[in-house]
């Protein structure tokens, strides 16, 4: 049987549940690809009111969630219940999203005379790729997990989920499967559209199984190239959606640290510490400018006046202590602050370690997931970009400046914008607003997508075009006919857009 552990005290307990033995994954991989055959003919609006059914299901066992997610995790009822928020959220955009339709890319181009002679009749949209396995990730045992933005964005396309429930918090992960499950038959949704596996090598046979289309992952890059390898290995090799590794480089330009030292200090430390520094967001490098001590010496002060925080298991404790011992005698970085802790669970105290820009190396920009964040000294842009360039592609870049900087900022842009996919300014990387213009990837090792894994737009992993020629109309989706369905479609090379009432 499984085991659950309480990161705050690391004491460990038996569950009533087992690993998923492979025939028993590829059972329920198998009833994914049946209700696939039902759920692909579903209406949007059917779709839609699955996705509110579920998120209603989530806010009504909201106490019982978070409490059973606060014993596994350690986060905290304020943070567990935010996020639970966050995932109930996400479902009713992802709602809005396939009610209002233009994610389809619906296009129709009519038969008639063309530049180069007589054309075909030619009708295009996205269709939902199939089932779709989802990697549950520690940190985010909600919102990047059983109810989280890879569920609801790959139910919205139109393809069941398969979860492979992360170990840290199995309770959590079985709670939020019933719940969403059990919900899921209220509303009508075929057996089979959303099932569970535990355990690491029900994992690996999922990702092998034939009936699975693609597979959306949150976690480690070890990990990540682990489930890569198997892909490479299947007859027919399918979408691998990864979010991997980040360090997230920060940068404070001089007018900054001169005009709002205490303020970033602050910002910066809650910052890299929020949530024990388990975000894939955290900003793990800082670059400040050498005369900047003020901003310096008010983040060494918190981190020193600082408790312990729990990591979120015992494998992240331990990678965690490797990675920071590394940065110290491998990248030569020199610890500035540190704060206290205990032996208790898996506390560790936050770190401030230090290095001059010159010396960066890619032995000192390796991601450490914790409270953990190294300080770089530079004199100027040209060191700040031959820095960046030991610096592994992130999700997050951000810049603080003051306005009288234009030229500076400019020049930053220009060094960041081709290292990572979202650029903060004035601000701070933690915290990823779900919106429309929201962008959660970047270049590799931070992910191995072009596509976002937060925000309406993540809908476009779990489909794929599929063009009609010269088709008769009762084999049209509804939404490729030629009356008007109500949605945006380009037509004729016309973008169409129905009218608002």
């Amino acid at each position: 049987m499984l085991s659950t552990t309480d990161p705050r005290t690391g004491t460990t307990t038996a569950t009533d549940i087992a690993a998923t033995p492979d025939g028993e994954v590829g059972a329920i991989a198998d009833r994914a690809a049946t209700a696939f055959t039902t759920l692909r003919q579903w209406s949007r609006d059917r779709r839609a009111g699955l996705l509110d059914a579920l998120a209603a299901a989530l806010e009504e066992h909201r106490d019982a969630l978070v409490a059973t997610a606060e014993r596994e995790t350690g986060l905290g009822e304020g943070r567990l219940d935010g996020e639970l928020t966050r995932s109930a959220f996400q479902l009713r955009l992802f709602g809005e999203v396939i009610r209002e339709g233009a994610y389809l890319e619906a296009t129709i181009d009519h038969a008639g005379d063309t530049p180069m002679g007589p054309g075909p009749d030619v009708r295009r949209m996205l269709v939902p790729i199939g089932p779709v396995a989802v990697f549950g990730s520690s940190n985010f045992p909600f919102a990047f997990s059983v109810p989280g933005g890879d569920t609801a964005s790959a139910l919205a396309a139109g393809c069941p989920v398969v979860l492979k429930a992360h170990g840290s918090h199995p309770l959590t992960s079985r709670l939020a499967h019933e719940v969403l499950a059990e919900a899921a038959t209220a509303a009508g949704a075929p057996d089979g559209t959303l099932g569970i596996v535990y355990g690491t090598r029900a994992g690996a046979t999922l990702v092998a199984h034939p009936a699975i289309q693609a597979v959306g992952f949150t976690g480690s890059l070890s990990t990540g190239e682990i489930l890569l390898e198997i892909i490479g290995r299947r007859e027919q090799p399918i979408p691998f959606y990864g979010e991997l590794s980040s360090v997230n480089p920060l940068i404070v330009t001089p007018g900054a640290a001169a005009a709002r030292a205490e303020q970033l200090a602050e910002g910066l430390f809650a910052s890299v510490t929020g949530s024990a520094g388990q975000f894939c967001t955290k900003p793990g490098v800082a670059f400040v400018p050498r005369g900047a001590q003020a901003l310096v010496d008010g983040l060494a002060a918190r981190a020193r006046s600082a408790g312990g925080q729990p990591l979120l298991n015992a494998r992240i404790l331990a990678s965690y202590g490797e990675i920071r011992e590394r940065l110290i005698s491998q990248g030569r970085a020199t610890v500035l602050a540190e704060g206290s802790t205990d032996d208790r669970g898996f506390s560790v105290a936050p770190s401030v370690l230090e290095i001059d820009a010159a010396d960066v190396t890619p032995a000192v920009t390796e991601e450490a997931f914790g409270p953990l964040v190294v300080v770089v000294r530079y004199d100027d842009v040209a060191g700040i970009a031959r820095a960046l360039d030991q610096v592994p592609h992130s999700l997050t870049a951000s810049i603080h400046a003051e306005a009288d900087e234009t030229e500076l900022v400019g020049a930053l842009v220009e060094e960041v914008r081709d290292r990572a996919g979202r650029i903060v300014f004035d601000g701070y990387p933690t915290g990823v607003r779900v919106a429309w213009a929201q962008h959660h990837g970047g270049p590799w090792p931070a992910t191995n997508t072009q596509h976002t894994s937060v925000g309406p737009t993540a809908i476009r992993r779990f489909l794929r075009p599929l063009a009609w020629q010269n088709a008769p109309e009762s084999v049209l989706p509804f939404e490729l006919r030629d009356a008007d369905p109500g949605i945006p479609r380009r037509i004729d090379g016309v973008l169409s857009v129905p009218s608002v009432a």
